[in-house]
């Protein structure tokens, strides 16, 4: 068992300074996400205490250390989308793009507009495969669905970005 984990397994149990030693080692997982979605930095830090008091209330949850990380950052989309919903906007953070070559034709401002166009499961789709990295695996795990399905709903996602940026002309390739 990795320290981590047993970090995890200790903070589910209770133990206040291994989940404060648990929000440590996610911290920076947890700002980078919340700032992809937010884009301002303090609200990204306001973000981050909150889903510090929604995890704690709710650690005793998590079943499986191994999906630790993967249920905080779900916390945090579902935080950021509520504030987005809030806010009545939306700001993607094209990092997420750049790093698949998928903005080599298309200006930052394109980018931004095709995604505000996509659905709500597209835009989160994208930001949890993309920007945080995460596995098919991990991300059907936080959806709790069959990975099949995770697997069909990003290649909607990406087909729908493609159309949204085609709609503006010029060839995009993924």
């Amino acid at each position: 068992m990795s320290s981590h984990e047993s970090c995890i397994k200790r903070a589910i149990g209770g133990d206040d300074q291994a989940f404060l030693q648990l929000m440590q080692i996610y911290k920076l997982d947890l700002y980078k996400t919340s700032l992809a979605f937010l884009r301002n930095e303090e609200e990204a830090l306001e973000a981050i205490q909150e889903v510090m008091y929604r995890a704690y209330k709710k650690i005793h949850s998590v079943r499986d250390a191994a999906y630790c990380k993967t249920w905080l950052i779900r916390i945090m989309i579902n935080y950021c989308n509520d504030q987005i919903k809030k806010q009545k906007r939306f700001v993607f953070n094209e990092e997420i793009l750049n790093l698949q070559g998928i903005s080599e034709n298309y200006n930052g401002v394109e980018l931004k507009d095709a995604i505000m166009r996509l659905d709500e499961r597209s835009r989160e789709i994208l930001t949890l495969k993309y920007f945080n990295e995460m596995q098919i695996n991990e991300i059907a795990f936080a959806w709790q669905c069959p990975e099949g399905t995770v697997k069909t709903w990003l290649n909607k996602a990406l087909k729908l970005l493609r159309e949204k940026l085609e709609e503006k002309g010029g060839g995009f390739h993924v």
